[in-house]
């Protein structure tokens, strides 16, 4: 009996202890090509010039306004010029962004929701978004390859 309660107990403490991450979820890390790394916390971004883009997603239900600044945005304040990005997740996922893909107001690093920060659980803190259903060109596999929720690395490399 004592042995069912014990790993009951666990049990329940595994799956409500948050996951430990290696870096801070809370602030997304910006280098060029291993360099010190910039860290810029939801405050700093917040702090950029913010760009609203209301759509759809393959990833979500109805349509949801998201804000954030733009990714060019973030890499000039980063003073981060190059025509290669490796963006990295929580969890390790890691994609690569041509420069060209990147606009003056798009992709944005979303920081919002429909007004509201988003956790880790809801794809945050930080997602990658383009304007989907403003053209056909943003309803690619590689668009949405790129549209890399939990960022939380961003690697210039060829700075």
């Amino acid at each position: 009996m004592f042995r069912s309660a014990l790993l009951a107990s666990f049990v329940c403490l595994a799956m409500t202890t948050p996951p430990v991450y290696a870096q801070d979820p809370t602030s997304l890390q910006v280098s060029a090509q291993g360099e010190t790394s910039v860290s810029l916390t939801l405050a700093e971004l917040d702090n950029l010039d913010q760009v609203s883009i209301t759509t759809t997603t393959i990833w979500t239900e109805g349509e949801i306004t998201f804000t954030g600044p733009a990714l060019s945005s973030v890499l000039e304040a980063a003073e981060i010029k190059a025509s290669h990005l490796a963006l990295t997740a929580l969890n390790d996922y890691a994609i690569e962004m041509p420069a060209p893909d990147i606009g003056a107001d798009y992709p944005i690093i979303a920081t919002r929701m429909d007004g509201k920060p988003m956790s880790v659980r809801d794809k945050g803190p930080f997602w990658i978004v383009f304007p989907y259903d403003s053209d056909d060109a943003f309803q690619s596999e590689e668009v949405f390859a790129q549209s890399i929720w939990q960022l939380d690395r961003i690697e210039a490399l060829d700075y």
